[in-house]
Formats: C-alpha cells, sequence, structure tokens
C-alpha cells in the first residue's frame, strides 16, 4: 500500500502568472476586495479590470469577495456577488450576466488526485451561464457548467453539471424541481 508522500508535492507545470503580478494582486486583493472597507464598486471594478478581469456594466461586489487571480474571472452585465464569496480560480471562471452568487459561496476550480501519493494537482474551468442562481454557502467544483437560470440550493455542492432552468439541492446537488419564471 502506498503513503501519501506531500514532501513530493508540485504543481506541474502550472504558473498563474508573473510571480510579481501575483504578489501585487494578492496585496490589493487584500486592500480592496477581500474585506469589510465601504470600498466603491465602480473602483473595485477598476482594480480587478487593471489586472485583466473582463467585467460587464451594472455588477455588483459586496464586502469581503475573494479572488484568486482575477486575470482568469469573466463577469457579464448585472451579476451579484455576494459577501465572503470566494472564487478560486486557478483557471477561467466564467459567469454570464444576471447571475447571482450569493454569500458564501466557493467556486473551486482546483482539486488533486487522492489516489496519488504525491497529491498531484489539476485544475478545471468553472462556467455559471446566465441567469443562474449560486445559492448561499454552495460550492460549485471544479469543470462545473451551471447552465441557463439553474439554481443551487442553500449549501449545496454541485458535483455535475446543473440542466438549464432547474433547481438543484443537497451533497451532491441533485434535481429537485424545474425553474419557472
Amino acid at each position: 500500500m502506498n503513503e501519501t508522500k506531500l514532501q513530493e508535492f508540485s504543481m506541474g507545470s502550472y504558473i498563474p502568472g508573473n510571480r510579481l503580478k501575483v504578489v501585487v494582486w494578492f496585496i490589493l486583493n487584500s486592500f480592496f476586495l477581500n474585506n469589510h472597507l465601504p470600498i466603491p464598486v465602480t473602483f473595485k471594478v477598476w482594480v480587478l479590470r487593471c489586472f485583466g478581469a473582463k467585467i460587464g456594466k451594472g455588477v455588483m461586489i459586496k464586502p469581503a469577495v475573494n479572488i484568486k487571480y482575477p486575470w482568469f474571472l469573466e463577469v457579464g452585465d448585472y451579476t451579484w456577488i455576494g459577501e465572503h464569496v470566494w472564487i478560486d480560480n486557478f483557471v477561467n471562471v466564467t459567469i454570464g450576466s444576471n447571475a447571482c452568487i450569493s454569500q458564501g459561496a466557493l467556486l473551486l476550480t482546483g482539486n488533486h488526485d487522492y489516489s496519488k501519493p504525491t497529491f498531484d494537482f489539476s485544475a478545471k474551468s468553472i462556467t455559471i451561464e446566465n441567469g443562474a442562481w449560486i445559492g448561499a454557502k454552495s460550492v460549485v467544483c471544479p469543470g462545473i457548467t451551471c447552465k441557463s437560470h439553474a439554481v443551487l440550493a442553500v449549501g449545496s455542492i454541485a458535483t455535475s453539471d446543473l440542466d438549464a432552468y432547474s433547481i438543484y439541492q443537497g451533497n451532491p446537488a441533485q434535481f429537485v424541481r424545474k425553474r419557472v419564471l
């Protein structure tokens, strides 16, 4: 039986960007996004755009939002990102227009291979399509697409794609019913 050998862990060929850019972003993220100070949303959006994020018009970003790498983030128009949302985007996260990422939600693009003793790292993109709603304290796992107007209920974990106009709940999230607007 193999034993875990975390001392041999490596990110492999993964490099998120220029080291100086990463360090500067981590500092600015702490000051302007991941805190409870009353920073104007327009300034938060400007800072994100300066670091390569593609942010649409009318986007709402609440306090204490943590974004790993803004250059891997695209957000459509009139989308809401709630308090304490963590966008852990080692790779692309695309959020459509009129979507809602509720407070405390986690969009998780990175994972590890538990079957390997070296706990190899992998990352897969996440797509949240137009009108989708990710409930408070929910988790969207790597590689997931939440299709148009899908709902992930409070505290649920999306481990597979969510169909359009459908409501999902639980861990792992299961289809509950159609969403009628």
